[in-house]
C-alpha cells in the first residue's frame, strides 16, 4: 500500500495529523475536481494505480503512466501507457491536469511539464505536488527533489501562469514524520520500545509547527497554475 493509500485508510483526524502531506494531497485533488465544469476532460499525468480517479467521476478522466515506478503496484487501470515526456495525446484538448508526486521520478522534468502544458487548453488549471524532504523511493527511478523556487522556474519556463506554491507544513511536521520513519530501522522487539517514544513525539510535534514561519523545512509543495 503506498503512502497516499495509507492516509486514505486512516480515520480523517489521524490522517491529517500523522500523514499531513498525503491528507493535503487528497484534499487538494478533491477541491481541484470540484472546481472543474461538469464533464471536463482531465489528465492524470503519472497516475500510477489511478487512486484519484474516484474524485473525477463526473468528468472524463484519463490516467497516464509509464508503469515502471513500483513493481508491486497494479497498473491495470491506466487508460494510456506512455512516457510523460512524449505524451501520445492531442494538443489543447484537456480542461485540467493533475501531476501528483511524480515529477521526482522523471529524468527530464521540464520536458514533462511542457508536454502537460501542450495537452491543456489555454487557461486550463494544473495541480502539481512535489517532494522537498523525502526519502529515496521507487528505486532506481527517483531523480530529484524540488524547492519552491525551482518549481516556479520550471512552471514559468513551460508555459504556466498564475502560479501559487504552498509548503505542506514546516519543520515540526517534518520532524514528526521522521519520528515515524525511524521505526523502520528497529527489529522486533526493539520496534515496540521505539514506538513508545516515536508515537508521542509524532503526535505532539505538529503542535509546534506554527513556530516555523518560513517553512523552509517541509515535506513537499502543492502547486497550482494555469496554462498561459
Amino acid at each position: 500500500m503506498n503512502s497516499q493509500a495509507r492516509a486514505a485508510s486512516l480515520p480523517s483526524f489521524l490522517s491529517k495529523w500523522l500523514l499531513y502531506f498525503e491528507w493535503q494531497i487528497h484534499q487538494e485533488v478533491k477541491s481541484f475536481a470540484a472546481a472543474l465544469a461538469p464533464a471536463s476532460k482531465v489528465l492524470d499525468a503519472g497516475a500510477g494505480e489511478c487512486q484519484h480517479r474516484s474524485y473525477f467521476e463526473g468528468h472524463r478522466y484519463v490516467g497516464v503512466d509509464l508503469a515502471v515506478g513500483d513493481t508491486q503496484w497494479d497498473y491495470g487501470k491506466l487508460d494510456v501507457l506512455a512516457d510523460l515526456a512524449a505524451l501520445p495525446l492531442a494538443a489543447n484538448t484537456f480542461d485540467g491536469a493533475i501531476h501528483i508526486v511524480t515529477l521526482e521520478h522523471v529524468p527530464e522534468p521540464k520536458q514533462v511539464l511542457a508536454e502537460i502544458a501542450r495537452c491543456l487548453r489555454p487557461g486550463a488549471p494544473l495541480l502539481a505536488v512535489v517532494p522537498h524532504e523525502w526519502e529515496v523511493h521507487q528505486h532506481p527511478h527517483d531523480y530529484y527533489r524540488y524547492t519552491c523556487f525551482g518549481m516556479r522556474y520550471l512552471l514559468e519556463q513551460t508555459g504556466f501562469k498564475d502560479i501559487v506554491i504552498e509548503p505542506s507544513g514546516g519543520f515540526f511536521r517534518l520532524l514528526a514524520r521522521r519520528c515515524l520513519n525511524s521505526l523502520q530501522f528497529f527489529p522486533w522487539p526493539l520496534k515496540a520500545i521505539a514506538f513508545l517514544f516515536a508515537a508521542p513525539a509524532a503526535l505532539l510535534l505538529p503542535l509546534l509547527d506554527p513556530l516555523d514561519k518560513r517553512k523552509d523545512f517541509t515535506v513537499g509543495y502543492l502547486c497550482t497554475a494555469r496554462k498561459a
